[in-house]
């Protein structure tokens, strides 16, 4: 195999709008090329017009997110514990399904979030990161990538925020924001 072919980092980060949109655009841009796309989604609910379909596309498998836990900073530290075991538990799957089955790609939407929450282990992303089989495309987003992921990576798009409705009030939108 050559090294062009070899599946590449990506991350999408930053604080404006558009991490999640770049992530989904390309699994289906890989999805309509014959590719199998693995879509994991942390610290998100069922709830999303994408996952409606997404669920559709031939070479797309979007995993359930069952639970929903709150906003993390209106967590007890019960929920918090419970959130860490099922998102770490979360990720396994989606590892499992890419690397042991038929996966080209795997999207770990707010992984980031995730780990910076300690939901989970950054150690844990980092050593999959590096061990990852040789032709899996890896697609990570969420805010606040640190040094060690961002060395990992072959991209890193940020997104910045310049403006945004929320500023004036104005809180999330069926269909687009979710």
């Amino acid at each position: 195999m050559e090294e062009k072919d070899l599946g590449r980092i990506h991350i999408y980060c930053g604080n404006g709008k558009g991490k999640t949109t770049a992530a989904l655009g390309l699994g289906i841009r890989a999805a309509g090329r014959g590719k199998q796309v693995v879509i994991a989604r942390f610290l998100k609910t069922e709830n999303s017009g994408e996952v409606f379909t997404l669920r559709q596309i031939p070479g797309v498998q979007v995993l359930p997110c069952e639970k929903s836990f709150g906003f993390t900073f209106q967590m007890t530290q019960e929920a918090k514990r419970k959130a860490a075991y099922y998102y770490s538990q979360m990720f396994e799957h989606a590892v499992e399904i890419a690397e042991k089955r038929k996966g080209d790609m795997l999207i770990l939407d707010e992984i980031l979030a995730a780990c910076q929450e300690g939901f989970v282990a950054k150690e844990r992303l980092e050593a999959f990161l590096k061990t990852k089989k040789k032709n899996l495309e890896v697609i990570i987003t969420g805010r606040g990538p640190w040094n060690a992921v961002l060395e990992l990576a072959d991209y890193v798009t940020e997104m910045k925020q310049i403006r945004h409705p929320y500023e004036k009030g104005v809180l999330a939108r069926e269909g687009i924001e979710y």
